[in-house]
């Protein structure tokens, strides 16, 4: 993606925990569709196994080519922040990843810096699930 400015970043426990992911289930994705219950949770899958809508929106990838996809709806309330993704110890989403393993991936956000907002202003918008399929 360039040189566009970062959306969205692993921390060093969600690396190792990707890289374990990766490992057992090949390439990964992750998705964060929003609403309520398992929805508020980044989800991790094998790749290909999610179907990317012609809406959501890919804010990057993290640990090298996992890409980071977000329902536009989100994207409307977020697109203000950079994304960290964390790992914290709890039972995550039977359908995510991470499940099995007694943990579960966490957003934590921050507001870009004026400095950053103004350059994702005069960026390209970000590519979406319509742009990836056409």
């Amino acid at each position: 993606m360039g040189t566009r400015v970062t959306r969205v970043a692993l921390t060093d426990a969600a690396q190792t925990l990707v890289r374990l992911l990766t490992a057992r289930h090949g390439p990964l994705m992750f998705h964060q569709s929003g609403g309520c219950c398992d929805g508020s949770a980044p989800m991790c899958y094998p790749r290909g196994e999610f179907r990317v809508g012609a809406a959501d929106v890919l804010l990057g990838e993290v640990a090298g080519d996992t890409p980071f996809w977000m329902s536009a709806d989100q994207y409307a309330y977020w697109r203000h922040t950079h994304l960290t993704i964390d790992v914290v110890p709890g039972r995550g989403s039977g359908f995510s990843l991470e499940a099995p393993e007694g943990v579960r991936f966490l957003l934590r956000s921050r507001v870009l810096t004026d400095e950053e907002w103004e350059r994702v202003l005069a960026e390209p918008p970000l590519p979406t699930g319509a742009d990836i399929a056409g």
